[in-house]
């Protein structure tokens, strides 16, 4: 329907500078940006798209302001306030309330009058489904297990047995919550499987990516704090912890009774070994493999960025030179 922007930088708490009656009615980036759209600038390397900008207006900071050939909102964090902004231009679908007539209900069940269950789904003995929850089609939810007020659980979510949800999260099409962690132990040369006796439990304003995987504790619980972010295809092993509001970047796998703690940032396709413990405020950078705990704040990297291949070639016939030179008790500057 769109907004007026004197009343978007108002939600926002931005300084327009522009005709507050003229309405937005779209999002896009600086450069596809076209009449009715609204853009933002936070990311310095698109500066180069402000000053040829055709979007109808443009959140940033104050400071380059002055690029821009458009009205302007004018904010300390910009992408913040885009992403405000964006949530008042597109709001959350209406909450369907009901049970689709091809959803399978068990036994002694407690689904509040607001929930809606979708098409398909499959509700197991002893389920709690709180007011509001939203079902899509073809979810799994497994005996015992409860799903705080107002959660989402997307298409094709399967939910095993003895979970627990808090309030208000969100679980992306394809996760699974609750699957047996990998647990054998060898019997002269034969895996025999250790049973996954504990459960999960989740917090409250949880977002949980496609085709996640979060496994159950092998005797404890494997925890997700409040207000934790993971992406899709992210693979949280038995007895895990992590910290509120931590955020965890795609493809990364975190091995058995680790701990992360609160506010840290884990990029993607990073690994993390087992039975390690991560403090508060740590990021760790995209394919790091962390092989021991981590007891200090701060940033840790370990993986090398791609290089042209002649200068890769080059680097590695050095480093087999270093380890020679090593093998041999030479020190690097010795011949």
């Amino acid at each position: 329907m769109g907004m007026a922007l004197g009343e978007l930088a108002e939600h926002i708490g931005g300084v327009l500078n522009g005709d507050p009656d003229c309405t937005v009615t779209s999002v896009a980036t600086l450069q596809d940006a076209g009449e009715g759209a609204l853009s933002f600038l936070a990311n310095p390397r698109y500066r180069k798209y402000l000053s040829r900008t055709r979007a109808a207006a443009v959140i940033l900071t104050a400071e380059q302001a002055d690029a821009c050939p458009t009205a302007t909102i004018t904010v300390r964090d910009p992408y913040m306030a885009y992403a405000r902004a964006a949530a008042l231009l597109f709001p959350a679908e209406t909450a369907r309330q009901g049970i689709h007539p091809d959803a399978i209900i068990g036994a002694n069940c407690r689904i509040d009058p607001t929930v809606w269950v979708g098409p398909r789904c499959v509700i197991e003995d002893n389920v709690v489904l709180a007011a509001g929850v939203q079902l899509q089609g073809h979810c799994l939810i497994g005996s015992g297990s409860c799903i705080g007020r107002g959660g989402i659980i997307k298409a094709q979510v399967t939910i095993c047995h003895a979970v627990s949800i808090g309030e208000r999260v969100v679980i992306h099409p394809g996760a699974v919550i609750g699957s047996d962690g990998f647990g054998f132990a060898e019997d002269s040369g034969r895996w025999i499987k250790v049973p996954q006796l504990g459960r999960i439990s989740i917090g409250n304003d949880v977002e949980i990516g496609a085709n996640t995987t979060i496994d159950r504790g092998a005797v404890g619980n494997t925890v997700i704090e409040n207000g934790v972010k993971l992406d899709n295809q992210v693979h949280v092993a038995h007895n895990v912890r992590i910290g509120s509001h931590t955020a965890i970047a795609g493809c990364t796998g975190i091995s058995g009774s680790t701990h992360i703690g609160s506010h840290c940032r884990i990029g993607g396709g990073v690994g993390i070994l087992g039975h390690l413990d991560i403090v508060d405020h740590v990021t760790v950078t995209a394919m790091t493999l962390v092989t021991k705990s981590i007891s200090a704040p701060g940033v840790y990297s370990s993986g090398i960025p791609a290089q042209e291949n002649t200068t890769w070639n080059r680097n590695i016939l050095t480093l087999r030179e270093l380890g020679g030179r090593a093998r041999q008790g030479q020190g690097p500057g010795k011949r």
